[in-house]
């Protein structure tokens, strides 16, 4: 049996990468969106850059961890990146509770046994739908959640093959993997809980003419951009539930 994280301990946020500068100047950097989500303040939390070469304690030293999106590739194997998953991988053993967003949950599988590339349904964006599945039933952490739910997108890479007794727990229409349960405390989810509305539309109009020579419909897509509150309460419920303060 794991035994109980000491209250004091700070939440740990493992910072992959960010935005382009224009966003970043606009809504934060990926670590500061997650904390914002998380309901994080300044002295409750660690945010360790590891995309530039920064390295976390021990996984004793903390309540929780938080793995943010990225820019990078996993495939990349980049030695930050890899290194991070080593670290991924003691804090699993060690029964740190953990939830990794889009690269972190690409990490987290990766790091676990899983494997990821690129999305064969293509490149994700924009507010998609989400729908809870089966294995989903019972766990406190989507207990009371409607079935299906409003989320926003932004990946290219996904999770190819879960890690091995991992449940998932949503998909959506071009990503079977969207949610991911490892163990008893240990999630991830492809979309982002952090993001709100208006960075997904600057997102949209910033890289327009890219996702347009992707035949995505662009002037659709943000026009279907929207609100996420169930999707956005995600981080501070797993915090509530598994590491708690």
């Amino acid at each position: 049996m794991t035994a109980a994280i000491p209250s004091a301990l700070p939440v740990l946020i493992l910072h992959t990468g960010d935005p382009d500068d224009t966003l970043k100047s606009q809504f934060g950097g990926y670590a500061e969106q997650l904390a914002q989500a998380a309901g994080l303040t300044a002295e409750a939390m660690e945010i360790v850059p590891v995309h530039e070469g920064r390295r976390p304690q021990a996984p004793a030293s903390y309540r929780a961890a938080l793995i943010t999106g990225s820019p990078a590739m996993v495939t990349d194997k980049e030695p930050w990146s890899e290194d991070t998953a080593a670290w991924l991988r003691e804090a699993a053993a060690a029964g740190l509770p953990m939830f990794g967003v889009c690269y972190g949950h690409q990490l987290l599988a990766y790091a676990l046994g899983g494997k990821v590339g690129y999305n064969p349904a293509g490149r994700e964006v924009g507010t998609q739908t989400v729908e809870l599945l089966p294995p989903a039933a019972g766990d406190k952490l989507l207990a009371g959640l409607p079935p299906t739910f409003p989320a926003q997108m932004l990946h290219a890479q996904t999770v190819l093959q879960p890690p091995p007794g991992a449940a998932v727990l949503a998909r959506s229409d071009l990503d079977e993997h969207q949610m991911i349960r490892i163990g008893r405390n240990v999630f991830s989810t492809q979309f982002h809980p952090e993001f709100g509305p208006d960075f997904i539309r600057a997102h949209l109009e910033r890289f327009g003419r890219r996702y347009a020579a992707e035949n995505l419909d662009v002037p659709g897509l943000s026009a279907n951009v929207r609100a996420t509150p169930v999707a956005g309460g995600l981080l501070r419920r797993f915090l509530d539930a598994y590491a708690p303060a």
